[in-house]
Order: C-alpha cells, then sequence, then structure tokens
C-alpha cells in the first residue's frame, strides 16, 4: 500500500467541516498554524509536511482534547464523510476497502504507508520521508481511527486491532484507549496498527459491484451514536446523507437508524416545524455543496452520491435551490476564492 510521496498534501473540504462541529474553527486553526485564515475555502490549497503538521498541532492546542481524534470522526459522522470513505462502504471486504482507500489517494501525498504481512497478521506502518520532527498525535489518531471505523462499519463487527504502536509517550487517553480496544505500545520506533487477517477478510455486506447500495439494516449497529442533544431535523439529515446513495431515503429507514418509530419520528419533526420531504431537500442541497466544494469530484458523481436517477434531475433539483447550476455554482466558488493564497 506504499504511495509515491511528494512535499504536498492538501485537507479535503471534510476534514475542516468537521473540524468545526468539532469545536475548533478553521480560521483560528490557519492562524495558530502561521498560515492565511481562509485557506480552508480553497479546495485546492496545497500544503507541506511542515505546514501539515502546524495545523495539526494548532488543533491539538485549541481543542484541549487528548481525544480530539474522536470528535473529528463524529464531526464527519454529522458533517458528511470523504466522498472516498463512503464508496469505500461498498467494498467486498476490509482489505478490499483499504485498497479502495489507497487507489482514491485521500490520505495525503505527503505521507507514505507501507505494509508488512505475515499468515496471521497484517500492519500498516505511517512514514512521512519530508518530516523534521514527530507526526502529531491527532494525525497519527486520526489515520488509524479512519481505518478501524471503515472495517467496523462496512463490516458490522467491532473490530479491534492485535496492537497498535505509537511513537510518542502514553499514557493514552481512557477514550482512545476503549476505541482501540487493543494493546497500545507508547514509545515505539514507528507508529503503526497491525490487524488479524481473519479481520481483513471479513466480508461487508453491503458490497454491490453497482454501488447501489450504500447502508444496510444489518450495518446500523457500527455507525457511531449521533451526539445526544443534536435537534432531530440535523440527526435526520446526518443519517440522509449517509443513505442517499443507496435510493432509500424513506422515513422508515431513517427512524431505524436513529432507533425510534416511524410515528416517534414524524411526531418529532413536526414538532421541529418541519416536514421529513423539507429535510430531504435540505440535506440534499447541504450535501451537493459540501461535495461540489472538492474539485476532484465530478459532477456525475455527485449525483450519484445524491441519489438522483439521472443528471438532469439533479440540474432541476439544483437550480431550484441556488438559481444556477451545479457547474455555474462551482465556478463561482472558484472566482470567490481567486488566485490560490500564499502559504507563510
Amino acid at each position: 500500500m506504499a504511495s509515491q510521496a511528494i512535499d504536498r498534501g492538501r485537507f479535503p473540504p471534510t476534514f475542516w467541516r468537521a473540524m468545526q462541529n468539532a469545536g475548533v474553527e478553521p480560521a483560528k486553526a490557519l492562524r495558530a498554524a502561521g498560515l492565511s485564515s481562509s485557506l480552508h475555502l480553497d479546495a485546492s490549497a496545497t500544503f507541506s509536511t511542515a505546514q501539515l503538521f502546524a495545523v495539526w498541532k494548532a488543533v491539538e492546542t485549541l481543542s484541549g482534547d487528548p481525544a480530539v481524534a474522536l470528535r473529528l470522526l463524529q464531526g464527519a459522522d454529522l458533517r458528511g464523510h470523504q466522498p472516498a470513505f463512503i464508496a469505500a462502504l461498498y467494498a467486498a471486504d476490509f482489505c478490499d476497502a483499504i485498497g479502495r482507500i489507497e487507489r482514491f489517494k485521500r490520505m495525503g501525498a505527503c505521507e507514505v504507508f507501507r505494509t508488512e504481512e505475515t499468515r496471521d497478521v497484517w500492519t500498516i506502518i505511517k512514514d512521512w520521508p519530508f518530516a523534521n520532527e514527530p507526526e502529531p498525535a491527532v494525525s497519527v489518531d486520526l489515520s488509524f481511527i479512519f481505518l478501524l471505523e471503515l472495517g467496523r462499519r462496512g463490516s458490522g463487527r467491532r473490530i479491534a486491532p492485535k496492537r497498535v504502536e505509537l511513537i510518542r509517550k502514553g499514557p493514552a487517553s481512557g477514550e482512545l484507549a476503549e476505541y482501540f480496544g487493543g494493546l497500545i505500545a507508547f514509545g515505539s520506533a514507528r507508529n503503526a496498527m497491525t490487524l488479524h487477517r481473519d479481520d481483513l477478510a471479513l466480508p461487508f455486506p453491503g458490497h454491490s459491484p453497482e454501488f447501489l447500495d450504500l447502508v444496510t439494516p444489518g450495518l446500523a449497529s457500527a455507525f457511531a451514536e449521533l451526539q445526544e442533544g443534536t435537534e432531530i431535523a440535523d440527526r435526520v439529515k446526518a443519517v440522509l446523507k449517509r443513505c442517499l446513495a443507496s435510493g432509500r431515503p424513506e422515513v422508515a429507514h431513517v427512524a431505524r437508524q436513529l432507533g425510534m418509530s416511524e410515528r416517534t419520528l414524524q411526531r418529532r419533526i413536526a414538532g421541529e416545524a418541519t416536514t421529513f420531504r423539507a429535510l430531504l431537500s435540505d440535506a440534499r442541497r447541504e450535501l451537493s455543496e459540501q461535495l461540489l466544494c472538492d474539485p476532484a469530484i465530478q459532477i456525475d458523481e455527485v449525483t450519484y452520491l445524491l441519489g438522483y436517477q439521472d443528471t438532469t434531475s439533479f440540474y432541476r433539483a439544483f437550480r431550484d435551490w441556488a438559481g444556477i447550476s451545479p457547474g455555474e455554482w462551482r465556478a463561482g466558488l472558484t472566482r470567490q476564492i481567486g488566485t490560490p493564497h500564499a502559504l507563510h
């Protein structure tokens, strides 16, 4: 799973949204890292290893939370995951899913992922060829959490690594230790996660060669719980954003995902003076704008991830929302950003 390393990487738009939902303002983190505070608005902005590390360290400092990587995961649950993560949930098994993530190359061009394999275990090792200092803890944690969460959600099983090796000194926060559920070896010579080979072979029940199924009821228990106290409208939209591509945005399906009856869900939606139809439209609009912010995602892909049968239907709906076509909206965003900001 090795990648060709260059000293340029980027943060996808979904990262900035997850950061904000985790309680850290992207503009403030960028300023703390010594960078332009508007870089999060530029989906094409790239960062050197030193700059990436500076942003991660700013996130650690501003959050003051040793388990901030878990907050970022929760933030992604509410605001939308990277398309690569969503696509990987269609994989045949955990091993196939990891391969899909590698092919999407969304884990950072500056870093190199190496693997070691034996008959019983499979280890992934993180290296930063251009780094002059240790990788920040939140970056390490999130990389391993990202892969482990993919396996858990895709398989519906609480996969636990055999061990996690971390260069930094311990101890781990209680939340992180509980999340990994395996041995964490601090003060190691490398940052690595070792998985059992049997877990890599676990099938994903939602597998579909045509990518017609994103989420199935059998996987519901593998999804992280939405934060308590969130308005029901936001919780419904979060579920809808995860299941739009499966073509199953029915009230009954959303109710099951939220652990309540259809009647209860309808009553709570009405209590917030809205309707399921309005929330579905809002979820599609919000997710469409999130996806269109990433220039690497083709409009045809956006159409599919929103659950539309064809681009004509998507274009018609988007014009109703924004008054312009998706392409015009994306072009307007590019003009608004202007020339990429110089990195300090």
